[in-house]
């Protein structure tokens, strides 16, 4: 018969896959390659993210690969920003390219009598010759197709080619905007055959299984991904969600005691680890779905027993938690000394307080 799930083992399986039950002693490149990325829209969520994993961590530890370019940001999963290792970024963006090519099915209106390969050579050839911003983009390739509709023509570059945010973006202190190149002419490597689908599901139970095939789409935007999940079932070992729903993993991948303790974190908004599941109660309680947004504001999320408990964010240059709910005193102090620890990682020296408990 196979094994029952529940959300508390879920939960305490992934957050051991993503470094979250203890801090991890790995560096912040390695890290980035055994997360499979992290979400990168803004500059300081992968900051936020690695200070919430790794033992010993500071900002300079990510900024330096960035700055070598040995990580780089760059649209990828879910058609997103992603901070990825230079490795990583060659091979994924390719096997998530049948994503970027219906996104461009979505600006079909703006792109009518619009030549998508010459286009794509044309942006080639003028990211290449220096970074280019999306307004300049706009601007250039508004000149060949003025009748088009000036964003779709810069979103269909973006999306056709692998562009990176080139440095200063997204270092840590620095402020810069945004950037393209190429990929290929940033890392001064040619493009790479994209990574299999079944390395990548292995890679993706590793680092959040148990999981289904609909959480694997969920993370990466693919679809019809089943059959490398049957490929695979005889190296995977199966399981069931409350719901019924198959779970498959890797047979010695940890699944720690449900009971086991998980401290608080403070993470970014963003976080793969609320975004990367169909069903995302591992993690996110049905009572509080929702609740990490508000008007097109989005806060940071609180984990406390290892689920989201709250938000936070710097107001006047004071760490202000706001909690879901009443938080004894014991678990006041951890999240305080948590909060204390993620400030003093990052070269921060704002306050801390609690707000008001949002009903």
């Amino acid at each position: 018969m196979t094994e029952t799930l529940g959300p508390r083992a879920l939960n305490r399986a992934t957050l051991d896959r993503q470094l979250l039950l203890r801090r991890s002693p790995l560096s912040a490149q390695a890290a980035v390659e055994h997360l499979v990325g992290l979400q990168a829209q803004e500059v300081k969520p992968p900051y936020h993210a690695l200070a919430a994993r790794l033992d010993g961590f500071a900002p300079g530890d990510l900024a330096g690969p960035l700055e070598r370019r040995e990580a780089v940001r760059i649209v990828t999963v879910r058609s997103t920003i992603h901070l990825h290792t230079a490795a990583d970024a060659l091979t994924l963006r390719p096997l998530v390219q049948p994503v970027r090519d219906r996104e461009i099915g979505l600006f079909r209106k703006g792109l009518t009598g619009v030549d998508l390969d010459r286009l794509a050579v044309l942006a080639r050839e003028f990211v290449e010759e220096e970074p280019r911003t999306m307004k300049q983009l706009r601007e250039t390739l508004g000149a060949h197709w003025p009748d088009a509709d000036p964003q779709s023509l810069a979103i269909a570059a973006r999306c056709a080619l692998p562009l990176v945010q080139v440095t200063p973006r997204g270092v840590w202190g620095e402020s810069a905007q945004v950037a393209l190149t190429t990929l290929e002419h940033w890392l001064g490597r040619p493009a790479e055959p994209a990574a299999t689908l079944d390395d990548t599901v292995l890679r993706y139970l590793a680092a959040f299984g148990p999981a289904s095939v609909k959480d694997f789409q969920t993370w990466c935007g693919l679809t019809r991904t089943r059959p490398a999940f049957e490929r695979l079932r005889p190296r995977l070992v199966a399981f069931r969600d409350e719901n019924g729903v198959e779970l498959l993993d890797l047979p010695d991948a940890p699944r720690p005691d449900p009971d086991t303790p998980a401290p608080p974190r403070f993470l970014p908004e963003f976080d793969n680890l609320l975004l990367s599941h169909a069903d995302r109660t591992r993690v996110v309680p049905p009572a509080n779905r929702g609740r990490t947004w508000q008007a097109n504001t989005f806060y940071c999320p609180l984990l406390v027993d290892g689920f989201l408990a709250g938000v936070w964010r710097i107001i006047d240059d004071v760490l202000v938690v706001e909690p879901f709910g009443e938080l004894s005193r014991a678990q006041r102090d951890e999240v305080a000394e948590e909060g204390a620890r993620t400030l003093a990682a990052l070269g921060l020296e704002h306050g801390i307080r609690f707000g008001t408990v949002i009903a």
